[in-house]
């Protein structure tokens, strides 16, 4: 460890404003400069102290205990700054936010061999659909779609190429017949999904001749949560859609059909992404590699 002591006014400043530009006001410096201290007081330390994007700035754990032992005597300081560095172990609260659908991250194998190898690592996981800036909310990472993260983000595929799937049960095919094309699922009763009561719902997606097109249902049963979806269909409520992962048990078992299947192609699915992997927390890259040693393939994280 090799800190520059001259840094630490600079580590307070962004600390207390949360803003790279009101820090270097305050210090009546550029924010240029700002951002150059700050990565060189992390590179003496060997860890992330400020997780910044261009929405939104935020302290990691090890930057909260630098700041709070900032304001201690100068002797808890020079502790405080041994106890942010080179130490690799994972340790510590992983916040992640996940969206309901992404049924890779969620189904249970993947954080349940991760929590098993790293038990000092507490996995804090909260299902949303909600967009929002993961870094201004407090979290280390999340998980989406890739269409839908930012382009500033570090994205790690998880779970490979996704595949959607419509499917229904068999006694509701047998008293309201069986869809031959996804125009006719607009005289069915359909069972959909929307993020959150002011959206629209869904449009299911669907390619024909290599062109793409939607069928925007009017679901007779709306919500945000895909068990309701599965335990609908299950009871025979009508046609639902969501990734064929979810469903894929209950298709084995015959407990539901599967529907329209040459309408449905893969894609790439979901994503762990985080911002900026320059001293990235022990904790967040355990995981990293934990879901890169999983991937099929052997495919590699991406820089979006």
């Amino acid at each position: 460890m090799h800190i520059d002591y001259n840094l630490l006014p600079v580590f307070l400043a962004v600390a207390e404003e949360d803003n790279f530009r009101a820090a270097a006001d305050r210090l009546g410096v550029t924010r240029s400069a700002v951002s150059q201290g700050i990565r060189r007081l992390e590179d003496g330390i060997g860890a992330t102290l400020v997780t910044r994007t261009t929405r939104a700035v935020r302290l990691t754990e090890a930057g909260q205990r630098l700041y709070a032992a900032l304001c201690q005597p100068m002797s808890d300081i020079v502790q405080a700054l041994e106890s942010v560095d080179g130490d690799q172990s994972p340790l510590g609260r992983l916040r992640i936010a996940v969206t309901s659908i992404a049924e890779p991250f969620l189904s249970g194998p993947l954080l349940a061999a991760f929590a098993e190898a790293h038990p000092r690592v507490i996995v804090d996981v909260t299902v949303t659909d909600e967009e929002f800036d993961i870094v201004a909310a407090g979290f280390d990472a999340g998980v989406r779609l890739g269409e839908v993260i930012e382009q500033d983000m570090i994205a790690v595929p998880v779970g490979g190429q996704v595949r959607e799937a419509v499917v229904a049960s068999p006694e509701y095919l047998l008293a309201n017949g069986m869809p031959e094309h996804p125009r006719d699922l607009v005289r069915h009763r359909c069972i959909g999904w929307r993020r959150s009561p002011e959206i629209a719902p869904y449009r299911w997606e669907f390619e024909e001749d290599g062109t793409s097109f939607n069928v925007a249902v009017e679901p007779h049963i709306t919500t945000n949560d895909l068990r309701l979806m599965l335990r609908s269909a299950l009871a025979g409520a009508g046609i639902t859609f969501a990734a064929e992962e979810t469903f894929r048990p209950y298709i084995e078992s015959g407990a539901l059909v599967s529907l329209l299947e040459q309408y449905l192609p893969s894609f790439p699915g979901f994503f762990l992404y985080f911002p900026n992997r320059r001293n990235m927390a022990p904790k967040l890259r355990a995981l990293v590699d934990h879901i890169k040693a999983r991937n099929t393939g052997g495919r590699r994280a991406r820089s979006r």
